[in-house]
């Protein structure tokens, strides 16, 4: 089984007047910056079977970004990712194929000692995960087993991972009609 953990996008600050704390979406420049990074992440893992998403607005979103750039895969909301705690996340994660790429959009600090715990460290503090960051745990003898972290990124390494997009800008033609031709940008 292989573990792929994202934390969060930007979102409104906590406190934002008129905007419970499980429903705070992410800020335009978050959004932005990570659907950027989805495209990175996306460029690394490749295939992904499951994307389990917190039912917090906030990773909702995240999620749907991510599912976007991956492709195939719908979030399906799963409660534990919500604040359960690092067990309930794991007796979650079990119900899945050993041969499955399980990615879960979540929080912090859950994910960092979800991580450490996959990875079999006492110090989730080591594992702390950025806004948009990413962890690849690659779990050869599932759950039970020590995984082996095979990559932990920040959103800017993702982002820069990104493969560029082809630009279809109009150029003149003799007729008058606008041709296309294609350009690519990061």
């Amino acid at each position: 089984m292989k573990i792929l953990l994202v934390r969060h996008a930007f979102a409104l600050p906590r406190g934002t007047p008129g905007v419970l704390d499980a429903e705070r979406p992410l800020t335009p420049e978050g959004r932005a910056r990570f659907s950027l990074a989805a495209r990175g992440l996306a460029r690394l893992v490749g295939r992904v079977d499951v994307l389990l998403t917190s039912p917090r607005g906030r990773a909702r979103e995240t999620a749907g970004i991510a599912a976007r750039a991956i492709r195939h895969v719908e979030p399906v909301i799963e409660p534990a990712l919500g604040g359960e705690g690092v067990e309930a996340i794991v007796t979650a994660l079990a119900g899945h194929p050993p041969d499955a790429t399980v990615a879960l959009v979540g929080h912090e600090p859950m994910l960092g000692a979800l991580l450490a715990q996959l990875v079999g460290s006492t110090d989730a503090a080591r594992f702390g995960f950025s806004k948009g960051g990413a962890a690849l745990v690659d779990l050869p003898d599932g759950l039970a087993g020590r995984g082996r972290l095979v990559w932990f990124l920040p959103p800017r390494v993702l982002r820069a991972l990104a493969p560029p997009v082809e630009v279809m800008p109009a150029a003149p033609i003799e007729n008058g009609q606008a041709a296309r031709t294609g350009r690519t940008h990061p």
